[in-house]
């Protein structure tokens, strides 16, 4: 499709104790995983990473934050910045269970919005979300103003909000398990069961 995703790819992280794209799945790295789902829709994929020696592997366009230090804000600056496409489906590399299919769902529910967020038991997914390149403009000015909360950007766009009514008429899937994000050991250890079973 004519949209690009682009892959936030994190550090290490304080409560997993290591870099969650790097964890495995059977032979294959999380983000790799994420990366082949993407690929099965999106001609474009970009990985926001300030470690691109780390991620040669994947042999896809990378790209650094002009803000390092400043959370997933940064990252989505970063990404809509050197796409080449308006439409663009952005995700955290913590999910692993991410879906093509919903994904480029929410690209074709943007139109006129400046974002498509889905909504899951009451909570946001700006990290599993469709946003416009010119977003881009906004992330910059929060960031510099100091706000690095997604939500302070989001107040200042046109989202369109999906609950699971509307995204159940898009994706028959376990929205659960799509928006599933791992934290903590123990959460991986549940992703690998899943995916071990689920496949």
């Amino acid at each position: 499709m004519k949209a690009g995703a682009i892959i936030l790819s994190g550090g290490k992280s304080s409560r997993m104790g290591t870099n969650k794209a790097l964890l495995k799945f059977r032979e294959k790295t999380n983000i790799e995983r994420i990366k082949d789902e993407l690929q099965h829709v999106f001609d474009d994929i970009i990985l926001v990473t300030n470690d691109p020696e780390t991620y040669q592997f994947l042999n896809i366009k990378m790209v650094t934050d002009q803000y390092p230090g400043s959370g997933p804000l940064a990252g989505i600056h970063a990404g809509l910045e050197e796409s080449d496409y308006e439409e663009n489906f952005v995700v955290a590399c913590d999910m692993p269970f991410v879906s093509s299919e919903l994904a480029s769902s929410l690209v074709k529910a943007l139109k006129h919005h400046d974002a498509v967020v889905p909504v899951s038991e009451g909570r946001q997914h700006p990290l599993f979300a469709a946003y416009q390149k010119r977003v881009a403009r906004e992330a910059k000015e929060c960031i510099e103003d100091g706000n690095l909360r997604i939500k302070h950007m989001l107040e200042k766009l046109n989202v369109r909000f999906l609950d699971e009514a509307d995204l159940q008429l898009y994706f028959e899937g376990s929205l659960d398990r799509v928006f599933f994000n791992m934290n903590h050991p123990e959460e991986y250890e549940d992703a690998k069961k899943w995916a071990e079973s689920g496949e």
